[in-house]
């Protein structure tokens, strides 16, 4: 609990997905937790902003009984998420939260969608479906 934690989120058309890590003494990312969540069709219509925002409220409300008082850096392939830190959303919705994420300690860092693997993945798994 001395560490920072590391929350990864991705969103699809379909879905959001969050993974919640700590870096270990040699800088390695070590999971500890994954979940995502299937969209529902007034989510699903939302914008990418939107759809990546909800990810990051999401998957810190998940995570929160791990989270609350300690620092935790997002990482997220959506470079725009910046801007409900850094500015005031107009947008009721996106308003609401941006004060949400004033109870986290969190920061945000940009990661390449390439890089951004796991969540990826989880994120688009709860779309598939199995054809026999």
């Amino acid at each position: 609990m001395s560490k920072s934690f590391n929350v990864t989120v991705d969103a699809s058309n379909y879905a959001v997905a969050g993974v919640l890590s700590q870096f270990d003494d040699e800088g390695h990312d070590r999971p500890i937790a994954f979940a995502s969540q299937k969209l529902t069709p007034t989510e699903q219509a939302w914008s990418t902003v939107e759809k990546e925002a909800y990810a990051v409220i999401w998957a810190l409300t998940k995570y929160r009984h791990w989270l609350f008082a300690n620092e935790v850096v997002v990482f997220s392939d959506h470079n725009p998420l910046v801007f409900l830190t850094e500015s005031i959303p107009k947008a009721p919705k996106l308003m609401r939260w941006a004060l949400a994420l004033q109870q986290f300690n969190c920061t945000f860092k940009y990661k390449a969608g390439k890089t951004n693997v796991v969540a990826d993945c989880l994120s688009r798994s709860v779309s598939i479906r199995v054809v026999q």
